[in-house]
């Protein structure tokens, strides 16, 4: 049997093997990021009860498994099913679409909100190797700009949907994304520009590379690291930023009229949009799936498998830090004033990472 499928794997040749092992990564990383973004949100309703002295989830128990003695209800006490539920109450929910709404606009605009955020994905280096596979689905030497050209579609999805639901508070909603979104758009970028010029190199890859030989970035570029994290906070509507949706003022903001699994492609956007920002800062400021001791700074050998799945957890463990911050500042600062928003992108990000370029470009020409 082994021998059969090793030469029917041979007989594919080199682009048929690259195309499935390229299928594999896909199904294995959209089945991981589905995971991430089911217990985000069970994360996140956990994580907010102890911050506001309650309970949170703990009512889903599964026939067979909670009655379990000890591992049953201690896994429903953690909510572990509360996901499971969740994913069953958005399928059967009822699939409203309002007479009045623009129908065909209406039923893309969630899947134009979700593709992005999962495309931004690809690029992104999750581990070094597992036997002679690289841990990245497109290894690209632009990884960069195709990550930044990639986040600026997710905004047309909200807007389409503020339009598309041809009501006041989805429109309002929808033109506070747009302009959200293009104002922290250019501060983010901006914010990345040191890093290349102290890399050189716009391959994801490499820059981590360059982290395991030098050091991590955090150190090097700190201001574009701020900068980096407040606009990805902008750019996923996360509180303090979350004005697109700002329930005491437009409802639900854009995806008011919304329901059932259109609503939940939304939310699953944003959650996938929340795992890219978090797993760019970790290939971008704190050097990936390396660690600067025990040899785990170095891209792992086809027969260290060890080492490989060690890359790929620290990877998700430092990226898990990120997604924990994301969802502890949502429960702890108010909501900005729209004025105060743009005030802070246009009048005080985009001169700071301006001069930020300027001083990492200085020193670097200092040193040269």
């Amino acid at each position: 049997m082994i021998s059969a499928l090793t030469n029917l794997y041979d007989g594919l040749g080199p682009v048929g093997q690259f195309a499935l092992w390229s299928f594999v990564k896909i199904a294995a990383l959209f089945g991981a990021v589905m995971t991430f973004v089911a217990y985000s949100v069970l994360a996140e309703r956990k994580i907010s009860a102890f911050i506001q002295d309650r309970v949170g989830p703990n009512r889903v128990a599964l026939p067979l498994i909670g009655s379990i003695p000890i591992i049953g209800p201690f896994l429903t006490n953690l909510g572990v099913w509360q996901p499971l539920a969740d994913g069953v109450k958005s399928f059967l929910k009822e699939d409203f679409t309002p007479s009045y709404v623009r129908k065909a606009y209406f039923w893309i605009a969630p899947a134009i909100t979700f593709i992005p955020a999962f495309l931004v994905l690809a690029v992104i280096p999750f581990g070094s190797f597992l036997g002679e596979q690289k841990m990245v689905i497109a290894d690209l030497n632009v990884g960069i700009l195709f990550t930044f050209g990639i986040i600026s579609l997710g905004v047309y999805g909200i807007v389409l949907a503020g339009y598309a639901s041809n009501s006041k508070y989805p429109f309002l909603g929808g033109i506070r994304s747009s302009a959200q979104m293009i104002s922290y758009e250019i501060s983010m970028g901006l914010a990345v520009i040191p890093v290349f010029l102290i890399v050189g190199k716009l391959n994801l890859g490499e820059i981590i590379l360059h982290q395991a030989q030098h050091g991590w970035l955090i150190f090097y570029a700190p201001i574009s690291f701020v900068i980096f994290i407040v606009s990805a906070f902008a750019e996923t509507n996360r509180l303090p930023f979350d004005l697109p949706e700002s329930e005491t003022e437009l409802v639900a903001g854009y995806n008011t009229e919304y329901s059932s699994m259109k609503f939940a492609l939304f939310f699953m956007g944003e959650y996938t949009n929340m795992i890219a920002a978090s797993a760019m800062m970790v290939v971008l400021f704190f050097g990936g799936w390396t660690l600067p001791f025990g040899g785990l700074d170095q891209p792992a050998q086809p027969a260290e498998w060890l080492r490989g799945l060690a890359h790929i957890g620290i990877f998700v463990a430092k990226m898990l830090v990120f997604m924990v911050i994301f969802i502890w500042i949502r429960w702890m600062l108010p909501r900005f004033r729209y004025d105060q928003l743009m005030d802070l992108g246009w009048r005080r990000f985009l001169p700071l990472a301006l001069i930020n370029i300027l001083i990492t470009a200085v020193v670097l020409w200092l040193r040269s």
